[in-house]
């Protein structure tokens, strides 16, 4: 048996007996003759259980458990107690005593409850100690998939010192960026770690049916509500919700997104009363919610409620340390994936992914390396390669071709009517494009910028043969 055991107790000979019985098991024991020393030698000595007695000359034992509990939780203490005072006893376990023990001591249940007490500190210093490797794994995950300049260093320095709160955590950053994997790895290192991890992009979804996603329905809410349907936020309950592009939410439901914030309680659409539940939120947005604040399109209240906590997530063009190994890691994986002989990216190409602006950051970098890969015909990826699957034709991905002017101003035949409904045609399908380019084929967020609904939107770019996937891929 090996350990350190502290004894409070201010009875001489009970002090020495049980210093003789366990020092020659093996244990280092310290001893204390009253509340004070007592509690100095155990925030002090690091004992690795306390043998406490509720009588003591100076402070009451159960004051001194209770000053032990809040400075050291983990610590087990055992309490020494008349056999008369089973009352203190039971107030002793409810304030967080592992155990108690009736004077006079019987010796063999002294020697059987302290050593329970020391495999019970032993499996909880082991699980602290894995605890570290997991959120040491963690971070160093987080790295590995963003890289390891100065700027992500110091974001998996702040994911780690707002994991282990309470707080709600507001996460800026261009599309792109890696908003969700910093989401991801703040959920890792909490103790929420082992409950689900629930992401929704706000806007991704028509404004129709969120509410119902976030909150959930019951069964003949609406008309096609045929069974009760679980929300994200009780689907993620124990665990972390995490809110993409929240600056997207609509005015109404920004309020009730307050309210459970505020409430802890969620109420489902069709419900008549709210239930509570415990959840942590993320959020984050490549909007700046103060200018939308300011333009009335985002709740002040709710904007200091979601950044009790504000990180921001830099973009590639920023951290432009990160570009050469991030690079490698997508080549490697496309060509496991897509089974391409290609084995490196030469030093020039990696130069000229270093002179790109990146504006969708390493999602649009990881689709450059993906193509490249897919269409490479020699070992190494050189400069040319990469400019045929960075540079598109004029407007980007997508866009129809200008017309001449010349072109345009003959009618082929038409009437001025035919002419001016091709023009406003060929007008609606580049204004739909571009909407589409900038939101990387979210339609909600095209149909917001176009200022029409998401029907309309829909229907139009059906009759236009125009695709939103054809966006989502860079």
């Amino acid at each position: 048996m090996t350990g350190r055991l502290l004894v409070v107790d201010d009875d001489e000979v009970s002090c020495r007996l049980v210093a003789a019985t366990f020092a020659a098991e093996g244990l280092d024991v310290m001893v204390a003759r009253d509340g004070r020393s007592g509690l100095s030698a155990a925030l002090d000595g690091d004992p690795d259980v306390v043998l406490l007695d509720v009588h003591l000359p100076d402070i009451g034992g159960l004051d001194v458990l209770d000053k032990l509990k809040a400075e050291r939780p983990w610590l087990p203490v055992v309490m020494l107690t008349a056999s008369r005072e089973v009352r203190h006893a039971i107030r002793a376990l409810q304030s967080g005593a592992m155990h108690y023990i009736t004077k006079p001591i019987d010796h063999d249940e002294l020697l059987v409850v302290v050593t329970r007490a020391l495999e019970a500190r032993a499996l909880k210093a082991e699980v602290e100690q894995l605890r570290r490797r997991v959120v040491q794994g963690e971070t160093d995950t987080l790295a590995q998939q963003m890289g390891s300049s100065p700027a992500i260093r110091a974001i998996i320095d702040q994911v780690g010192t707002v994991a282990a709160s309470g707080f709600t955590v507001l996460i800026l950053g261009e599309t792109g960026a890696g908003k969700e994997l910093v989401a991801r790895a703040i959920h890792q290192q909490s103790d929420r770690r082992l409950k689900p991890f629930v992401a929704l992009d706000c806007g991704a979804i028509p404004e129709t049916l969120l509410e119902s996603e976030l909150f959930g329905h019951e069964r003949g809410a609406f008309t096609g509500a045929d069974r009760r349907k679980p929300g994200s936020f009780q689907l993620a309950e124990g665990g972390t919700c995490f809110l993409d592009e929240v600056g997207n939410l609509p005015i109404q439901l920004q309020a009730k997104l307050l309210r459970v914030l505020e409430s802890k309680q969620v109420q489902p659409v069709g419900s008549s009363r709210p239930a509570r539940m415990d959840v942590r939120f993320i959020a984050a947005t490549n909007n700046d919610l103060q200018a939308r604040v300011a333009q009335g399109l985002f709740r002040a209240d709710l904007y200091f409620r979601l950044a009790q906590y504000t990180m921001t997530v830099p973009p590639l063009r920023e951290r432009p340390e990160d570009i050469a190994y991030l690079a490698h890691r997508f080549l490697e994986e496309a060509r496991i994936e897509l089974r391409r002989p290609v084995r490196e990216l030469s030093p020039e190409a990696i130069g000229l992914l270093k002179q790109q602006p990146w504006p969708g950051n390493v999602r649009e970098l990881r689709n450059a390396i993906r193509r490249a890969v897919l269409q490479a015909t020699d070992l190494t990826i050189h400069p040319h390669a990469l400019r045929l699957v960075m540079v598109g034709p004029p407007g980007g991905p997508g866009e129809a071709p200008a017309v001449p002017p010349s072109e345009a101003a003959s009618p082929n035949g038409r009437t001025l009517k035919e002419v001016a409904e091709h023009a406003a045609r060929e007008a609606e399908r580049r204004a739909i494009i571009r909407a589409l380019r900038a939101s990387r084929g979210n339609k909600s967020q095209a149909a917001k910028a176009l200022r029409t609904d998401y029907k309309t939107l829909h229907l139009k770019m059906k009759s236009l043969t125009i695709r939103a996937d054809d966006f989502r891929t860079g």
